[in-house]
């Protein structure tokens, strides 16, 4: 198998002749905010980190290879395809002839997890710099050889000219670089650099086709479940029957006696692997490691009853937390006072999982004491951290290879397969490859949190705004790794994190504003999902102005226009409305079936998804109008027609802005249609999809997308921003077409028909 070697590469590239490397000299990784994800290191590797690489190669076409790296990883987003297009631009060679490489702890620069949308806004940035550099120096190059001023010289494709073809000559990278061994220093963010003008991108602003999909689509490899190494053995993990659940003195602690005489009898040279509470068996083939884990006999502990969850608002509520203001503008209780109308709601959102098709896979292996781990990781950089917490190694020796794994937008169980995996490796001094089962996947991925909005919202005589107050309950943390806890390498009381606040804000003018966060700790394991926060606060925050504009009696989207400062908010929502047909005053049907015996609905809503350390920043600006029936006997809700407007920014690719607008939207509906984590007395019930379902195809609207022409404005993230306003759409159309306001989601058959059956 034609595995990654990361670690060679890396060091072959810096002590390559006829290369030029764009480099930075590394420092320890800023330690993570106070109240802010993260794991805290000191390490600082040996050698420069390589962000651009071009090599003088007779093997390739023209003579020239060029490799680009970046320490985020591509969770389906297509921000590889992305980022080759930014790099392939500035150094002017093709866009297939650049070789993307990234995520890999031994090539590629440390520049922290692939979360917030961040990826294109922030990462992106040096890349883009590194490779005007490597372009200006390659310019300088042939400047020298051939006696002329550099600004009379321009590169394409690979290949140096005069600008203005007053000299015929021309020459290669490949030939430029021949007896040269250079390596530039990334220049410092404070330091100009020649950037190309936006006005000459001929790959930047185009759609370009997805760099991964050839791949995949003939089977080549690129997942890590599909790894194999020379003397693989399978493992597989028994987990403690407190399904979902890391916070309490009784994690790590509940395992009493393992029975190895239950397994001995088993074909496969079967190990048992023990520590603390994390319990594995190896054996030479995959259905042999499973049969092992069936029939391993394992006594355990009886753990404390789980939190009843029955009632999750009060769950919620009895949670301990510690309160923390974040805007406290004007006068708002002498403004809540004079008010013509008040309106004060709770909006709930449920726990919701990762849902990843495939569960979590990892192949590891240690040895001559150095561990390396094929790894689906969302934090390559992190993990390795968190690895050396467990197996105290020193991060030096230890190296994650990234592969692709299946789709997250958030932290499942991919980095807690490593540590299983690690751990099997190192006790059974042979590679090990773990895959969890499909219910160890949905009962132990930490799960996206409930989360508990409480608004009041007040407005004068004449619709205007006038005061608002808003706190969210967010009971998460960033998961700390599950063998970190289960062996007792860390206690199992939870940190409480700050990460309740993302986009708590309003877009709307609300001349008074009291907005604050109660930070509590996980009550079941829990860390970021898709929106993370800002996504049920902006449930929150666009239910209760289409509940204001109704007051008002004003057409929801002139209302949320007119309450708007935000020039770019106002263009996207009229251009979304314009193309959705928005028709102001039209009214659903309010409760009252049409001929058709179904009841009908539009809604809209607006948000920009504003992320990381309050105050935080912004992302794209999504809006959405969605066309809904609803069946009043079933309860059903079927969407008929969707669109969805999108201000990104520059689009370095617009097809994989619009992929990316469409896989938004696809999770979103299904989590505000039907998802929900079920719980009992021992924590997660939701073991399979039958217990949780998700959306089929079958299921799924026309998407029409509306992107905003900003290419001269900065890129802004679009992994998440279109999933932000849609619950608040869906519960917008709700209403139009029952008369009913729905305050929690998911909007099931049951939670319809139960609305419809209650009195108005």
């Amino acid at each position: 198998m034609n595995l990654p070697q990361p670690q060679a590469q890396h060091a072959q590239l810096l002590a390559r002749a006829d290369t030029l490397l764009v480099v930075r000299q590394p420092v320890a990784p800023p330690r993570p905010a106070p109240g802010q994800p993260g794991t805290a290191t000191d390490y600082v590797q040996s050698t420069p980190e390589i962000f651009v690489a071009v090599l003088a190669d007779e093997d390739a076409p023209q003579g020239w290879r060029a490799l680009a790296f970046n320490g985020h990883v591509d969770l389906g987003t297509g921000i590889r395809t992305a980022l080759a297009q930014i790099v392939a631009e500035e150094l002017e060679v093709p866009l297939d002839r650049l070789e993307m490489v990234m995520g890999h702890t031994a090539a590629a620069p440390n520049q922290g997890p692939t979360i917030a949308s961040a990826s294109i806004q922030i990462s992106a940035v040096p890349l883009r710099r590194a490779a005007a550099q490597a372009r200006e120096q390659l310019l300088a190059l042939a400047a020298q050889q051939w006696n002329a001023r550099a600004d009379r010289l321009r590169a394409r494709d690979g290949i140096v000219r005069f600008a203005d073809g007053s000299d015929a000559r021309q020459i290669g990278y490949g030939e430029l670089l021949r007896g040269q061994q250079l390596q530039l220093q990334l220049a410092p963010p404070e330091q100009e650099v020649k950037l190309k003008p936006a006005s000459d991108y001929r790959l930047v602003g185009r759609g370009a086709a997805r760099v991964d999909i050839p791949a995949k689509a003939t089977g080549e490899l690129s997942f890590v479940h599909d790894v194999r190494v020379p003397g693989m053995r399978h493992g597989r993990v028994i987990r403690p029957p407190h399904p979902g659940r890391d916070g309490g003195d009784f994690i790590g602690r509940c395992l009493m006696a393992v029975e190895r005489d239950s397994v001995a009898h088993l074909p496969g040279n079967v190990q048992v692997v023990i520590e603390g509470d994390f319990v594995g068996v190896v054996a030479d083939r995959e259905e042999q490691a499973i049969a092992a884990m069936r029939a391993l006999r394992v006594q355990w502990k009886a753990a404390p009853a789980a939190p009843d969850l029955s009632d999750l608002s009060a769950a919620i509520r009895a949670n301990p937390a510690q309160h923390r203001a974040l805007v406290d503008q004007g006068l708002v209780d002498d403004a809540f006072a004079g008010a013509a109308t008040v309106l004060r709601r709770s909006y709930l959102w449920p726990y919701q999982m990762h849902a990843s098709i495939g569960p979590s896979c990892a192949v590891a292996d240690f040895s001559e004491g150095r561990l390396r781990l094929w790894a689906g990781t969302q934090n390559p950089h992190m993990l390795r951290t968190d690895l050396d917490r467990l197996l105290q190694l020193g991060e030096e020796r230890i190296e994650i290879v990234r592969l692709e794994a299946a789709g997250c937008y958030g932290r499942n169980c991919a980095d807690d397969v490593c540590a299983d995996a690690a751990l099997m490796s190192m006790a059974v001094g042979a590679p090990v490859r773990v895959q969890l089962t499909r219910e160890q996947e949905h009962q132990w991925e930490p799960k996206g949190t409930a989360q508990l909005m409480d608004v009041s919202a007040a407005i004068g005589a004449r619709g205007e705004l006038l005061a608002y107050d808003f706190a969210v309950r967010y009971p998460s943390n960033d998961a700390p790794l599950l063998a970190l806890l289960l062996t007792g390498r860390i206690p199992g009381q939870p940190r409480t994190l700050e990460m309740g606040d993302r986009t708590a804000v309003p877009p709307y003018r609300y001349g008074n504003q009291r907005i604050a966060c109660h930070d509590m700790a996980p009550i079941v394991r829990s860390s970021w999902l898709r929106g993370v926060s800002a996504l049920p606060n902006s449930f929150a925050h666009d239910c209760m102005i289409d509940e204001l504009a109704h007051a008002a009696d004003a057409d929801p989207v002139d209302y949320r226009v007119r309450h708007l400062d935000d020039p770019r908010a106002v263009e996207l929502i009229h251009a979304t409305a314009r193309h959705a047909q928005w028709q102001p005053g039209h009214r659903g049907s309010r409760g009252q079936p049409g001929a058709d015996g179904l009841l009908h609905g539009r809604g809209v809503a607006y948000a920009r998804y504003i992320h990381s350390r309050f105050p935080g920043f912004g992302a794209a600006w999504a809006a959405w109008v969605i066309d809904i029936t609803v069946d009043p006997a079933s309860g059903r809700i079927a969407v008929q027609r969707l669109v969805v407007g999108q201000d990104t920014g520059m689009m370095v690719n617009p097809d994989g802005v619009r992929h990316q607008i469409h896989g938004n939207v696809i999770q979103t509906l299904s989590r505000s249609l039907m998802e929900k984590v079920a719980f009992n007395d021992h924590g997660v019930a939701s073991r399979e999809w039958g217990g949780y379902p998700i959306i089929g195809f079958r299921d799924l609207p026309p998407i029409e997308v509306v992107l905003m022409p900003r290419q001269e404005e900065p890129p802004m993230g679009a992994g998440e921003s279109a999933s932000v306003p849609g619950p608040a759409a869906l519960a917008n159309a709700l209403f139009d077409a029952t008369g009913r306001r729905f305050y929690a989601a998911p909007f099931t058959p049951d939670a319809v028909r139960a609305a419809l059956q209650a009195t108005p």
